[in-house]
């Protein structure tokens, strides 16, 4: 695959670059794939998944269900506290793991929720307590 540009103005050469890596990212994605793990700390917080859907236990009153888009994958892990998404569609991809990351986002004081596996989690103290 070839990628050129009619002119050289400003506005070319910058979907000229854009072109180049979305082409690249697509013949990436068909042979390779892409995959984001995501992991879920906290007391009772897991992961199930049946069918092309996630059931998650989050600390809610209720379960979150959420639906797999066409073209993504999940596999959770034995001990249910791993999510790995898998898809061709990079931008696909990111958009899902970030929706998954959005149902519990980790809180800074015990550092419990969803996380990306190589996410750090700045922590605080918390309160210090009557002197």
């Amino acid at each position: 695959v070839k990628v050129s540009r009619p002119d050289d103005s400003r506005f070319s050469r910058g979907l000229h670059g854009l072109t180049r890596t979305l082409v690249k990212n697509a013949i990436l994605g068909v042979t390779q794939g892409y995959q984001r793990s995501l992991e879920i700390s906290g007391v009772g917080f897991k992961a199930e998944l049946k069918g092309r859907e996630i059931n998650f236990a989050l600390g809610f009153s209720h379960p979150v269900a959420f639906k797999l888009p066409e073209g993504v994958t999940a596999e959770v892990d034995p001990k249910q506290t791993k999510v790995t998404v898998r898809s061709a569609d990079k931008h696909l991809l990111g958009l899902t793991a970030a929706k998954i990351r959005a149902l519990r986002p980790p809180e800074p004081y015990k550092g419990k929720g969803v996380k990306y596996a190589e996410e750090t989690v700045r922590r605080k103290e918390g309160k210090t307590g009557a002197a």
